[in-house]
């Protein structure tokens, strides 16, 4: 479909004094009856419609996301030299707009791997976890000597065609730490990995003499009988232990290697949803698109984790509106009140968060950029809220505790149990996650063709009126069923998604 001509502008909610520049606006531009553009408006970027003096607050999307710090006239630009955050009550109004989920009444299928134990996975690879940072080259060794190369072709696992590949996960931590929830969120997120249904068989490589034992993460995580563990100092050393690594892969490969692919319904889907380099548009293409795709997943009948709580910050208490009880919406605002205390501990602040990127996509305040990224978890109910990296077990939309850092994000979200991952960017992100498949999605239509290599979907074509939010939404959501049934995703053909592996650190280290 050929692009539309489109007005310069767009106006989100009849009651926003702000519009959004489509492209850049010369000085001049007309935006509203009777309102002309006082000087050039970046493409993304906001324009008053309507005058504000110092301290009212600035509207978009029909909600507050900042005040102006002086007077604001019609026609000027609106960003962070005249807009900040400010405090303002919020309605939590629980459950109010909570509705019942409409059923598909024929469910969509994918061709998914059945696991012995039910469960189902959209790869199948074989993974290494490390208990501490001390044994992250010796895992990355063994991994190394089941890598395709690039410069021959020579692939070692040519003869075990149906396993994606040996996955090393490493980080930066597991010793020099704090006992109590620190290691027990590092050890949930690595249990999580370990028993992942993406992967096959799991080896643990220690050093030995690390806080994060082995042996209390396979008891803490009731893994014993589910993988095997070494430690290098046991083993010998470094040659000795990966040795005894590629011993392990080659055994467990041929036994790797038998599953098929079989018919299995989309409520086996359980999707991550991310977001990062947002800029302007984020909030008006690429997260309303996947939050239609995120509706139908869940009247499919599965399961979509909508995560990064301080970009959830300002815009709690429409989700707490959502919740299917005051108990689940409590527990979302209890985690906001923790990342307010937690951020004043460390002499931060919550507005701290969007980036310079962010910034120069358009994107002022953390209210604003969190209106924008909640969108991707669509219109359903907010069935339940876990901590980081817990397991997610409810169908539906969940919301899940994580930073906004985006590596650390996905890595709770997939150690839930993610077996598929939706990530939208608007200055553009070459981000994987192994042993999960990232899907890749475009706000714009610059962007995307620039970034064509690890772009998997255009959202842009909202922008120019060749599609509409739920038409894309709908070529999301196919392109998740045919990618958990073993199409590639760009990320993928770059082999990214193991040095992204970033679990949450707390606490001090030692």
């Amino acid at each position: 479909m050929d692009a539309i001509t489109q007005p310069p502008i767009i106006r989100l909610h009849p009651e926003d004094g702000v519009v959004i520049a489509r492209q850049v606006l010369p000085p001049g531009t007309s935006v509203a009856p009777g309102v002309t553009t006082s000087a050039r408006i970046p493409a993304g970027h906001k324009v008053a419609v309507v005058p504000h003096v110092k301290g009212e607050p600035v509207r978009r999307y029909g909600q507050i996301i900042g005040f102006a710090t002086e007077a604001i006239l019609p026609g000027q630009w609106v960003h962070t030299h005249n807009l900040a955050m400010g405090d303002f009550a919020r309605d939590y109004a629980w459950g109010v707009d909570a509705r019942p989920t409409e059923p598909v009444p024929v469910p969509a299928t994918f061709l998914g791997l059945r696991r012995a134990d039910g469960r189902v996975a959209t790869r199948n690879y074989i993974g290494i976890v490390t208990s501490v940072n001390c044994s992250a080259h010796v895992a990355e060794l063994i991994a190394q000597a089941f890598r395709r190369n690039p410069l021959t072709g020579e692939d070692p696992l040519a003869a075990w065609p149906n396993v994606d590949g040996v996955v090393a996960l490493t980080h930066k931590t597991g010793c020099g730490m704090t006992e109590g929830e620190p290691l027990r969120l590092l050890r949930r997120t690595l249990g999580g990995f370990a028993r992942h249904a993406n992967f096959s068989h799991v080896i643990a490589i220690g050093l030995g003499c690390e806080v994060n034992q082995i042996g209390g993460l396979l008891e803490e995580q009731r893994l014993s009988g589910r993988l095997r563990n070494m430690y290098i100092q046991e083993m010998g050393g470094t040659r000795k232990t990966v040795q005894a690594g590629i011993d392990f892969v080659k055994e467990v490969l041929e036994e790797a290697n038998r599953v098929r692919r079989e018919t299995v319904p989309a409520s086996e889907l359980c999707v991550a949803l991310q977001c990062g380099g947002s800029d302007g548009y984020s909030g008006i293409t690429a997260n309303p698109a996947l939050g239609a795709a995120s509706d139908l997943v869940v009247r499919h009948g599965g399961t979509v984790i909508l995560s990064e709580s301080p970009e959830t910050y300002g815009a709690e208490h429409l989700l707490t509106r959502r919740a299917v009880s005051r108990e689940v919406g409590q527990k979302l605002v209890d985690i906001m009140h923790w990342w307010e205390e937690y951020t004043a501990r460390e002499g931060a602040e919550m507005n701290a968060n969007p980036s310079p990127g962010n910034k120069a996509g358009g994107l002022t305040t953390i209210l604003e950029k969190s209106l924008g990224a909640m969108a991707k978890a669509g219109t359903t109910n907010l069935v339940d809220v876990v901590r980081y990296a817990e397991p997610v077990t409810a169908k539906g939309f969940v919301f899940m505790d994580t930073p906004g850092y985006d590596p650390v994000g996905a890595t709770g979200q997939v150690a839930g149990g993610a077996n598929l991952l939706c990530f939208t960017t608007g200055r553009g992100s070459v981000f994987g996650c192994k042993p999960t498949p990232s899907i890749k999605l475009a706000t714009n239509t610059p962007m995307y063709q620039r970034m064509e290599d690890d772009m998997d979907v255009n959202c842009g074509t909202i922008l120019t009126g060749e599609e509409s939010v739920q038409q894309v939404g709908e070529r999301i959501f196919r392109l998740m069923l045919a990618t958990a049934s073993g199409q590639r995703t760009k990320s993928e053909s770059f082999d990214f998604g193991a040095a992204e592996f970033a679990p949450w650190v707390l606490g001090a280290t030692m």
